[in-house]
C-alpha cells in the first residue's frame, strides 16, 4: 500500500497495490478526511476487481479543505492528478462532498467508456436486490421487511429496486435519525420527500424520529447498512434480528460485528460484491444500453453468491477466500488485512 500526497493542496491518494496498472476508487471532500477510512476504500475496491477477476488495484483519494477553501482545492487537485488520469493510472469518481461537475474535467480526461452517472448509480439498487432475494434463497422479495440505513441519494435507487421486487420497507435511517412503519413507507412516496428534503425525508411521514442507531434493531427480514465505514459495530450488531445483512456501501461491517452476527446465525454479504454494481458502468460492452449492463450486473452477483453462499465461514469470508485466490494469480503477496473495518 502506497500513500500518495499531493503538492499543490493538502490531499493524498491511497493506492492499495504498489503494481497495479490502473488503480480505481473514489475520491472525497471535507475539512479532514482520514486516511484509514481511504485505505478501507481502496482495500474493498481491490476485492471487488478480483471478484471481477480483473488486474486493477483500489485507491481513494481525500481532499482536506474547509467550505470557504473548497473550490481553491478542487482546482489544485484537478489540475495535479489529471495526467495521472490520462495515463490510466488512477481513475477517479467523486464521492461524498463533491459532485459530478467539480470533477468533470478528470472525467472528460478519463480513458473509460462509461454509461451515464445516473445510469451507474442506478444499478447500486439491482446488485443489492439480487443479494438480498438470493440470501434468503427466493425469486423474489413479494413480502419481505426491508430496513435501509444511511438512505441519501445515492443509495435511492435501492429503494426502488427492492421496491420493484415486492419488498415492504418499514425502517429508514438518514442523518437525521430513523423512522419505523409497520405498514410499510410507500416507495414512491419516500424518493420523493427524499428528492424535496434530503436527510430530513424522515419527518414527513409523520412517524416518531428516533436515533439512527436504532435502525439495527428493526425487526425486519433484510437489514441494508451503508452510511459509512464500520457503521454497523458490535454494539448494533447485538440488536440485530434480521436473517440477511446486506451492504450498500464499503466496508459498513467491523470485524467484531460480523463474528457476531455469524454466531447469531445471520447471514453478512460481501459488500465488494453487493455494491459492484456502479463498477459495470464504468466498464460496459460497445453499444450496451443500462438495461445490458443491469443483466450483467445481476448475474455476476447471482453467480458469485451462488459460490460463497453457504460456506461453513459465512459468505463474505468466502468471498474473500475467493477474491485472493485470483489476487495470487498476478500479486507475489496479498495485501495485508481484509476489508472489515
Amino acid at each position: 500500500m502506497r500513500i500518495h500526497k499531493l503538492d499543490g493542496t493538502d490531499a493524498f491518494i491511497v493506492f492499495d497495490l504498489d503494481d497495479a496498472p490502473h488503480n480505481i476508487g473514489i475520491t472525497r471532500l471535507a475539512p479532514k478526511i482520514l486516511v484509514d477510512g481511504a485505505t478501507l476504500l481502496a482495500r474493498s475496491t481491490t476485492y471487488l476487481f478480483a471478484t471481477l477477476e480483473q488486474q486493477a488495484g483500489g485507491a481513494s483519494a481525500g481532499i482536506n479543505a474547509t467550505p470557504d477553501a473548497r473550490e481553491p482545492a478542487i482546482a489544485a487537485f484537478v489540475a495535479e492528478v489529471e495526467p495521472m488520469v490520462q495515463e490510466g493510472v488512477f481513475l477517479t469518481e467523486p464521492g461524498k462532498g463533491l459532485s459530478e461537475n467539480d470533477l468533470a474535467s478528470l472525467r472528460a480526461a478519463d480513458p473509460r467508456q462509461s454509461l451515464d452517472v445516473a445510469e451507474g448509480h442506478s444499478l447500486l439498487g439491482t446488485g443489492v436486490a439480487v443479494a438480498a432475494t438470493k440470501a434468503l434463497g427466493r425469486d423474489a422479495l413479494d413480502g419481505v421487511t426491508v430496513a435501509i440505513e444511511g438512505l441519501d441519494a445515492t443509495t435511492s435507487s435501492v429503494v426502488s429496486e427492492l421496491a420493484a421486487r415486492g419488498a415492504r420497507i418499514t425502517a429508514v435511517a438518514t442523518a437525521k435519525g430513523a423512522i419505523a412503519v409497520g405498514d410499510g413507507i410507500d416507495a414512491d412516496a419516500l424518493l420523493g420527500a427524499l428528492a424535496e428534503h434530503g436527510p430530513a425525508a424522515i419527518e414527513q411521514f409523520g412517524a416518531e424520529v428516533t436515533p439512527a442507531w436504532k435502525i439495527f434493531g428493526a425487526p425486519v427480514d433484510v437489514l441494508c447498512v451503508g452510511s459509512k465505514t464500520g457503521a454497523l459495530t458490535d454494539a448494533g450488531a447485538g440488536a440485530v434480528t434480521a436473517k440477511v445483512v446486506v451492504p450498500t456501501g464499503p466496508v459498513p461491517v467491523t470485524a467484531k460485528a460480523l463474528a457476531m452476527l455469524r454466531r447469531a446465525g445471520t447471514i453478512t454479504l460481501p459488500d465488494f460484491v453487493t455494491i459492484a454494481g456502479p463498477m459495470f458502468a464504468s466498464f460496459p460492452e460497445e453499444g450496451a444500453t443500462l438495461d445490458d449492463v443491469r443483466l450483467v450486473v445481476a448475474e455476476h452477483v447471482g453467480a458469485v453468491l451462488d459460490e460463497v453462499l453457504g460456506h461453513e465461514d459465512g459468505p463474505l469470508l468466502a468471498a474473500c477466500y475467493r477474491a485472493e485466490a485470483f489476487l495470487r494469480t498476478w500479486q507475489d503477496t496479498l495485501p495485508f488485512g481484509r476489508p472489515l473495518a
